[in-house]
């Protein structure tokens, strides 16, 4: 992608906005700074930006900045069916998004991984297993390190690890990593993309760009990725915890193996993996596959598997207080990745749920709530606590109390729970109603944790 001289419309200066402006810079671009808020709520976070070439246009309507641009640059945050984005198009102005741009202008090796849930953990995983290699390796994308903060330092003997969300893909066009991987498909921000089907779709695309010698990791348990390897250009590699696979990585006699156009390797023994549950393992074993497909020895990943302890804000241990262990799953924003955490819990347990509405159906997970019998008490808590108490009545589960403020969440919680118990905050919603993201959920929920006396 050709940039210099360029003028970049660049909406939304958020942290992958402000990377963006800063790698169009180094790249002899002129970025001009669109945002809904004006320049005085920012702060001092534009401040590498001042004294540059760039065009502060925050503030206006950014429709009416179209005709000063040769490229509109949208955040992720902005739907590729947003007025502006139709409004370029119609007036001839090129549409790209922060990770496709920053795709282009990278250097060195890129892998990529997304899926509904396990994104973070596996990304992270994995680029633990080639730092561990001793690549130069970084981990990029929506894990909250803009691929553009990369893309301005990378160099060609590098490798980047990027976590790819369905937002970040509905606008590439030509990123093309070596190896990608799919985890899982189930429910999730059907409020943007609409539909199941589009948001596969969307999926999907991940793989557009491959070719025949690259790799696609899929979960063969997941009957939508099984049916999506038949369409894909690269060679695939599947992951099972259930069952053996031809070509990949499986679970066989309490051993993860990796098996490949007719080599075979045992990596590692299933119960010396620290991070808990068989969600976990599914991660392992994907990060298992990408990292064999690129040639890294079975030592590196074993030690490395043995040695990881999980990401902050994914079923996180907080602190044990008065026999009450307390436990960080702020970034369980949706159904399925909070039935994975309720799966994990071995004793009685209270659990916070709710939040920002994504238009989900509740009731896959209030069905998990009553078959774990594990959940002996929940506090509902944001925009969608109404529907939560009414999915789990219909149920048959009715040990809720409503909280009004994320504190007397945690005071009540504190209240109800047992002695050799757990408190889990996992609220299988976005956190955008009470918060800015799910990290700022998750800190504040540790900062009142760590203030109970």
């Amino acid at each position: 992608m050709k940039v210099e001289n360029k003028r970049i419309l660049v909406l939304g200066m958020a942290r992958s906005g402000i990377a963006a402006a800063e790698l169009l810079l180094h790249h002899g671009a002129i970025p001009i700074l669109a945002d809904q808020k004006p320049e005085e709520a920012f702060g001092s976070d534009l401040d590498s930006l001042r004294g540059t070439a760039c065009v502060f246009r925050l503030g206006e309507d950014p429709v009416s900045l179209l005709d000063e641009a040769d490229i509109l640059l949208i955040s992720p945050g902005v739907p590729i069916e947003a007025p502006v984005v139709l409004a370029a198009r119609e007036k001839g102005v090129s549409v790209t998004g922060e990770l496709e741009m920053a795709s282009q202008l990278l250097r060195g090796e890129m892998l990529a991984i997304s899926g509904t849930n396990g994104k973070t953990t596996t990304t992270t995983l994995v680029g633990k297993i080639f730092e561990n290699a001793g690549r130069v390796t970084h981990v990029a994308g929506n894990i909250g390190y803009p691929l553009s903060a990369v893309a301005k330092v990378s160099r060609k003997e590098d490798i980047s690890v990027v976590e790819v969300s369905s937002f970040q893909l509905e606008s590439i066009r030509d990123f093309h990593p070596k190896v990608a991987a799919l985890l899982n498909i189930t429910e999730d921000h059907l409020n943007r993309h609409g539909t199941m089907a589009q948001y596969i779709k969307l999926k999907q695309r991940l793989f557009e760009n491959q070719k025949a010698d690259d790799v696609a990791v899929l979960n063969m348990d997941d009957p939508v990725l099984f049916k999506m390897a038949s369409k894909l250009k690269g060679k695939v590699a599947f992951f099972s915890r259930t069952r053996k696979v031809e070509n990949g990585a499986f679970v066989e006699d309490g051993k993860i193996i990796w098996q490949w156009e007719g080599t075979r390797r045992a990596v590692c023994d299933v119960d010396q993996i620290l991070i808990p549950g068989p969600h976990n393992l599914e991660n392992a074993l994907a990060a298992t596959a990408m990292a064999c497909a690129m040639g890294i020895p079975a030592p590196i990943i074993r030690h490395t598997l043995v040695s990881f302890t999980g990401v902050e804000h994914r079923i996180e241990k907080v602190r044990v207080f008065q026999g009450v262990t307390y436990i960080n799953d702020s970034k369980g924003t949706n159904v399925d990745s909070t039935i994975k955490a309720v799966q994990s819990m071995k004793v009685p347990t209270v659990l916070i749920l709710g939040g920002y509405d994504k238009h989900t159906d509740f009731m896959p997970l209030c069905k998990e709530i009553i078959a774990s019998g594990k959940i002996a008490h929940i506090i509902t808590i944001g925009q969608t606590a109404g529907q939560i108490r009414q999915q789990l009545a219909e149920a048959g589960y009715d040990a809720v109390q409503h909280a009004e403020t994320f504190e007397k969440a945690v005071d009540m919680a504190r209240s109800e729970a047992q002695v050799g118990g757990n408190v889990l905050l996992s609220p299988a919603c976005a956190s955008f109603d009470m918060f800015k993201d799910y990290e700022q959920r998750g800190e504040i929920f540790k900062e009142l944790v760590k203030a109970l006396r």
